[in-house]
């Protein structure tokens, strides 16, 4: 009986920890993924594109370069986009599946990751902060390869984790760490380098305890992951030549030797605290706080022995400060110095773009819950003096600082008190004045509910304050950071803003009378180029021709065409306007 009464515990017990955190997860991030997806549209740049040559991949049945020259790009997500056209028909949800399953499965890697740097708590924190985080949900809901290359980093990294951890088992989680960081070439192919150099920190450093850079079946699953991109590149090398190879690197070398949309190299300084506050906030505060617990424990770990009474007691101690510190230097390398490398890296880069910096977001994730749930504890602590000094070999950094935990919090939520009440002035002025069915109302939507939602931060305050911390727990403030994220996005993502980027095109192509021509017909290309062009692409069913201008007289009559709407006036055949959209038109030639 009490064997039976243990199992069950043990039961419980597992079910608690493993599988109530990921369906906790779930209920959270599927609601986001999935809210507004009924109305939804792609985006041209770069959504639109990828969309465009995975179903001319798809289409042709060439999986290696179905384009006239040597393609820029490797083809991993291609392929990826291709498969589940195959699976699922080809449109929007096809094209941005892959990506909402890799932001799922990058939310419980961060997860695990968390678990074994930090504590379970911490990591649910993290895990359910890089769900409500803008960027991050943007390009999960998007047709790009950026969040897929960011799961397999991040598997990469959880797996030299658990090799770290299991001896037994290093050499499989060496072999999967290895290929996935080779498989992130096939998909982005050198955008994977930065992420490896702000690894090297941890690799090198740390080699004499963890060993990973002396495991062969790292270097063999390396090996494993590149092979289709050698595959490929060989195939495409007996199609084109060298030229194969100079496309990939010639891409890189583009990309890197001029600024785009003047982005500088302060770009990320701004870009980032913004698209991520109040996340970037709180971020600033947990990288703090490991940077103090770091020197507290070096420190302590440098004491003279003649400083301990008792010789045994000393090296008791030095022994468990010697596990401290190599836990901590772990933690730091990982969580504060692969993240500040790589953002040092993507500023030196002269290309900046905010889906470049897609891979910090599980890090600034992570480093906010150390905030995050640090303010939560001094929420519940009965001291009222938090003294802050840092020390290393009696040598101050900072002067001790007397911080009252009430009077940081008390800032904390004044400030947040501040911001809601402007975003509901602004929103309500935005919503009086704006037109009733003008697309600005929607912004004014967003701000309300933001600023409602952070509004219930101070009034948790002052009910803690009336009540006590007792009544009112660190639990319900901590809680109220997340929903208000979480009810703001849920309305973002139900007004289209993260599904639906060309609602004008969406509603032109539903028009009856165009929706049957479009089936129906095969549709001829004059001139189509550009964004409007990429969309045209993927959304025309059956392609004719693609010409220029004056090579319209090939067309057979009657038939159709698209056409820059300025050079209409130069078609000399008659012809009959069906439509028009972005400054193209969709015209008969009779």
């Amino acid at each position: 009986m009490l064997s039976k009464l243990k199992f069950s515990l043990i039961k419980l017990n597992f079910f608690t920890w493993t599988v109530c955190p990921y369906l906790s997860l779930l209920v959270w991030i599927i609601p986001l993924l999935l809210l507004g997806i009924e109305n939804h549209s792609l985006m041209a740049h770069d959504e639109g594109l990828y969309a465009w040559r995975s179903r001319l991949m798809y289409d042709s049945g060439d999986w290696i370069n179905p384009w006239k020259s040597p393609h820029h790009k490797t083809p991993g997500f291609y392929w990826l986009i291709a498969v589940f056209y195959s699976l699922f028909g080809i449109n929007e949800v096809s094209v941005r599946l892959p990506n909402m399953i890799a932001g799922i499965l990058s939310v419980f890697i961060v997860y695990e990751i968390g678990k074994i740097l930090l504590t379970k708590k911490v990591a649910w924190l993290a895990a359910a902060i890089l769900s409500v985080e803008f960027l991050w949900l943007q390009y999960s809901r998007l047709g790009t390869p950026d969040v897929p290359l960011v799961f397999l980093i991040l598997l990469g990294i959880f797996s030299l984790l658990k090799a770290e951890l299991n001896f037994k088992h290093r050499y499989i989680w060496g072999l999967i760490a290895g290929c996935s960081f080779a498989l992130s070439f096939l998909l982005r192919s050198f955008m994977i380098f930065p992420p490896l150099i702000a690894l090297l920190p941890y690799l090198i450093l740390q080699h004499r305890r963890h060993h990973h850079l002396a495991n062969p079946m790292l270097y063999l699953g390396f090996f494993l992951g590149l092979l289709p991109t050698i595959i490929w590149l060989r195939l495409s090398f007996l199609r084109f030549g060298d030229d194969s190879f100079t496309q990939l690197i010639n891409f890189v070398i583009q990309q890197g030797s001029s600024e785009r949309e003047n982005n500088n190299w302060i770009y990320y300084f701004w870009h980032i605290p913004i698209l991520a506050f109040p996340w970037s906030f709180h971020c600033l505060l947990g990288a703090g706080l490991l940077i103090k617990d770091f020197f507290s424990k070096y420190n302590f770990n440098f004491a003279e022995e003649t400083d301990i009474y008792n010789y045994k007691n000393w090296q008791y101690s030095h022994q468990n400060s010697e596990q401290d510190v190599t836990t901590t230097k772990k933690n730091l390398l990982l969580l504060i110095g692969f993240p500040l490398i790589l953002f040092i890296e993507l500023s030196i880069f002269s290309t900046r773009l905010s889906h470049y910096s897609l891979a910090l977001y599980p890090f600034i994730a992570l480093l906010a819950a150390v905030g995050l749930n640090w303010l939560g504890n001094i929420w519940d602590k009965e001291i009222k003096e938090i003294k802050i000094q840092i020390e290393i070999q009696n040598i101050s950094l900072f002067s001790p600082m007397g911080l009252s935990s009430t009077r940081i919090l008390q800032t904390i939520n004044y400030i947040f008190a501040t911001l809601a009440i402007l975003l509901l002035l602004g929103s309500v002025v935005i919503f009086v004045i704006s037109d009733r069915d003008g697309e600005i109302r929607n912004y004014a939507i967003i701000g309300l509910v933001l600023g409602l939602s952070w509004l219930t931060l101070p009034l948790i305050w002052v009910a803690r304050c009336r009540f006590g911390k007792n009544l009112i727990s660190a639990r319900y403030w901590i809680a109220a950071w997340l929903i208000s994220a979480w009810l703001t996005l849920a309305v973002t993502g139900s007004l289209g803003f993260l599904s639906n980027y060309n609602p004008d095109f969406r509603a032109f192509l539903q028009q009856p009378e165009i929706a049957q021509i479009l089936q129906n017909y095969p549709i001829n290309f004059i001139d189509v180029d550009g964004k409007t062009g990429v969309l045209i692409n993927f959304y025309t069913p059956k392609h004719g021709k693609k010409i220029n201008i004056n090579q319209v007289s090939q067309l057979a009559i009657p038939s159709y065409a698209w056409i820059p709407e300025e050079q209409v006036s130069r078609i000399l055949q008659p012809h009959q306007i069906i439509g028009e959209v972005q400054n193209y038109q969709l015209i008969k030639l009779e």
